[in-house]
């Protein structure tokens, strides 16, 4: 393992998460958790756990997002702010 790549997935993934906290888009919001779920993905793969990795990819990123981008589509707005 290399810790300066651990270090640059972990920031990455922070600053997606609190990026995906701070936006008033929903959709925005849902694709920055997309990206959280992706980064873990590549820092449990560079720490050697493939099978984590996997399960993060298919139901973080793919799953997850696609059910929360449905969720957001099907959903109408109250105010027009």
């Amino acid at each position: 393992m290399i810790w300066q790549i651990n270090l640059v997935l972990l920031s990455f993934a922070v600053i997606a998460a609190l990026t995906a906290i701070s936006v008033k888009d929903l959709l925005s919001a849902v694709v920055l958790l997309g990206a959280f779920s992706f980064f873990m993905c590549l820092l449990w793969t560079e720490m050697g756990a493939v099978d984590v990795a996997f399960t993060e990819a298919a139901v973080g990123a793919g799953v997850n997002t696609a059910f929360f981008i449905a969720a957001i589509y099907k959903t109408t707005r109250r105010t027009k702010d």
